[in-house]
């Protein structure tokens, strides 16, 4: 028999539409696979699967159905979720359930989607590695002693080990796309101001996009549908046109122009993910794309004045967690000052509160001009350097990540090193525009390796056709999945 939690969404939708499998089918199938992998991956803070099957009944005797009646589905826990617990991982909202949901999230209920549950993250989504979350560490599903990557590690854990066909996360600075990379999924960072930032809980708001984490590019385009499109309740939402993404997947790319930043491929890139990569371009130029060579020195400034503009933000969004207003509130304390001091040093974990440091030191008085105004000019140039290349290429092509993943445990003493694994993604939130994630290879030890494409200001399309072109061309899938080895 078929396994059923192997199949994509849009093969889940085409038996649903045939009759072939029902939702209470599809919904059993998850928690049973949940009830066997979850304990090796920790994918999950919070199961959602007897409600979850409920919903499923509830699909089964809908005389009506909606879009995408049955299909379940994975939320990373920074976004609010009526009725369920929303932590961020993190102490300081361990007890947090929320009177609302997301715009996202209720999109997904408008189109009959069923959550399984919050899935696992770096605390308040500040992380490389989902190593900080102060629930329990995610676990790679190719190989259970390394890290899925971050901040949304559960999110893409979770597609890769199969626990659910796609999930929601979050990328502030890489982290939809670093760990789609590093488990071998497809992650869609989208343009800023596309998707709702409406119930998200905000880590650096002119930074953070919610995106899709998904098996192949065609439900990435699907989920991506659903999640677009304008809200009144994001001041930074865009109001356009609502666009079909699924519906130019089929597009040949004859002739498209791909530009390929030299310094993007410069040192500290792995040797494998390099060679891999190179692989991909001679791909591309065998499906008739045209592949040049460019020059688009952003990745060092960029990693700098991203520190600088994420911690700032940081500092700024989550001083409302005081033990007052919001969150954990300490058992003990004898004054005003100390229930202040006593809660965040308790409620926050060690990487929370570094980046809060810094982000307050770079607001204060005699540095901001020195530090956040001066990163905030280099986003200017950042953003300029971008248009520039796009005036010559449809897309950009580079790493997602320096190197495969890494063992759990070997850069947590090193947060400089960490920081570097987002030397290639940074660069795109700060510039507001586009960019995927998407299997190109293994490495000799059989670990995911990730390809990035970077497309213009709400060229979406752009970015999925050659992703879906390049994608129908390697077979990634077919020909690699993860088998839970513990090395």
């Amino acid at each position: 028999m078929e396994d059923i939690t192997r199949l994509t969404v849009h093969e889940l939708k085409s038996k649903l539409d045939k009759k072939e499998i029902t939702p209470k089918e599809i919904v059993k199938s998850y928690i049973n696979r949940i009830n066997e992998k979850e304990k090796d991956v920790g994918a999950f803070v919070t199961l959602n699967l007897e409600d979850a099957e409920k919903e499923a009944i509830a699909c089964d005797e809908e005389k009506e159905k909606k879009e995408y009646s049955g299909i379940p589905i994975g939320i990373k826990d920074n976004l609010c979720t009526k009725g369920v617990k929303t932590t961020c991982s993190s102490k300081m909202l361990e007890n947090f359930v929320s009177p609302y949901d997301a715009t996202v999230v209720k999109k997904l209920k408008e189109n009959g989607i069923i959550s399984l549950g919050k899935l696992n993250m770096d605390e308040f989504a500040m992380g490389s590695s989902t190593e900080n979350s102060r629930i329990h560490v995610t676990r790679n599903p190719w190989n259970l002693n390394k890290v899925p990557g971050g901040s949304s590690g559960g999110s893409a854990a979770a597609v890769a080990a199969d626990l659910v066909p796609w999930a929601l996360g979050s990328d502030t600075g890489g982290s939809i796309r670093q760990p789609a990379s590093l488990c071998g999924v497809v992650g869609l960072k989208p343009t800023y101001g596309l998707v709702s930032r409406y119930g998200l809980v905000a880590f650096a708001s002119s930074l953070d996009q919610v995106g899709p984490i998904t098996k192949d590019v065609t439900d990435s385009a699907i989920l991506l549908n659903i999640i677009a499109g304008h809200d009144e309740k994001d001041s930074t939402s865009y109001n356009r046109e609502k666009e079909d993404y699924t519906k130019n997947l089929n597009k040949s790319i004859k002739g498209i122009k791909i530009g390929v930043p030299k310094e993007f491929f410069g040192e500290g890139i792995n040797k494998e993910v390099k060679e891999k990569l190179e692989e991909a371009i001679e791909t591309y130029k065998k499906l008739g794309a045209i592949v040049e060579e460019t020059s688009l020195d952003v990745a060092k400034m960029s990693l700098a004045a991203y520190y600088i503009i994420a911690c700032a933000e940081a500092s700024s969004n989550l001083g409302r967690f005081d033990g007052i207003r919001y969150g954990y509130r300490a058992k003990e304390y004898n004054s005003l000052k100390e229930l202040y001091v006593n809660s965040r040093t308790e409620g926050f974990g060690e990487e929370v509160k570094r980046r809060i440091i810094l982000g307050t030191y770079v607001l204060s008085s005699g540095y901001y001009d020195a530090y956040y105004k001066k990163a905030q000019k280099v986003r200017t140039v950042i953003k300029e350097k971008f248009n520039t290349a796009f005036n010559k290429y449809d897309v950009l092509l580079t790493p997602v990540s320096p190197t495969t993943a890494f063992n759990i445990g070997e850069k947590c003493n090193n947060p400089l090193e960490m920081y570097l694994a987002d030397i290639c993604t940074v660069s795109i939130n700060i510039a507001g525009v586009p960019a995927i994630s998407i299997p190109c290879g293994v490495d000799k030890k059989d670990m995911p390796i990730g390809m990035q494409l970077i497309g213009n200001r709400f060229e979406e399309g752009k970015i999925l056709n050659a992703a879906y072109a390049f994608e129908q061309e390697i077979k990634f899938r077919e020909k690699y999945k993860p088998d839970f080895r513990k090395e």
